[in-house]
């Protein structure tokens, strides 16, 4: 089974999308499975994870009743406020929910670059495992050495670098995340997810300019540690849905065809769905 193992779906008038303002007109609207749907039928995709995209525990209940009603929707990665005094008991709640499988702290929206180091966030961490969630890491790249030290840290608990860390292509200053990313690549409880790269490159992008950062974290995680996301509707800032999934295709073209249906499916449902104890084929 295909998976999009990385979307968004957003309603505005929820008014918690505070970083979605009229100035990304593209995605300045509401988003919903109907507009979704053509584009997985287009890609043969039958599942996917939908990813929170507003700092609320309201969001993600919004997000787990979606799930709860479309069975497209195989898993949920959620928010929580790791910062709450009572965070522990909200992640043990939130891990009653069954098509949660993962927490994602908008780190990269955090002005404290510090703040994955906090000693506060080790027993949160240590909850998370606990319940069998996934930690997606929306990091920038001057946020790898933090991330990397958390991650030796929780050896228990399963991270997801999202979007490769956004590096960035449009200048190619990438030297120093190619190191960080082959550090990070080392240890094995993290994998990457191959998303958002498009947002990153230059407006008028082609496929040979994303090629050195697709080569190198193929080259540094392997294609058993790679999850391919669409950053829908995200993704529509930059070419859309279509353009960035046939560029990774054309990208992997010399991946065998089990390597290719790991990178666009089966290890999303390994690192998803498998710690929850749930069957891909079940909703």
């Amino acid at each position: 089974m295909r998976i999009d193992a990385h979307h968004h779906l957003w309603t505005l008038a929820r008014g918690d999308y505070g970083w979605l303002t009229p100035a990304l007109a593209p995605i300045h609207r509401d988003f919903s499975l109907s507009d979704l749907a053509p584009h997985l039928a287009a890609a043969d995709i039958k599942g996917t994870i939908l990813v929170q995209a507003a700092p609320t525990e309201a969001e993600t209940m919004f997000l787990l009743d979606i799930a709860a009603k479309a069975q497209v929707v195989r898993g949920v990665v959620g928010w929580t406020d790791f910062d709450a005094a009572d965070g522990e008991a909200r992640i043990d709640a939130l891990a009653a929910h069954k098509l949660l499988v993962g927490l994602r702290p908008m780190v990269q929206d955090i002005p404290d670059d510090d703040w994955l180091l906090r000693p506060a966030l080790a027993p949160l961490l240590a909850a998370m495992a606990r319940n069998g969630l996934v930690f997606d890491a929306l990091v920038l790249p001057h946020h790898l050495p933090r991330l990397l030290r958390v991650i030796d840290d929780h050896p228990e608990l399963q991270f997801v670098l999202d979007h490769c860390a956004k590096p960035r292509l449009a200048s190619d200053e990438l030297a120093m995340w190619q190191g960080d990313i082959a550090s990070l690549a080392e240890r094995p409880n993290i994998v990457c997810k191959l998303s958002g790269l498009a947002t990153e490159a230059a407006p008028d992008w082609q496929t040979a300019d994303l090629r050195k950062a697709v080569d190198h974290v193929v080259a540094c995680f392997g294609t058993h540690r790679l999850l391919w996301g669409s950053d829908w509707p995200v993704v529509n800032l930059a070419g859309g849905y279509e353009k960035w999934f046939a560029a990774v295709e054309t990208l992997l073209a010399d991946q065998s065809p089990d390597e290719k249906a790991a990178i666009f499916g089966g290890n999303a449902a390994r690192i998803y769905l498998s710690s929850r104890g749930r069957n891909v084929e079940a909703n």
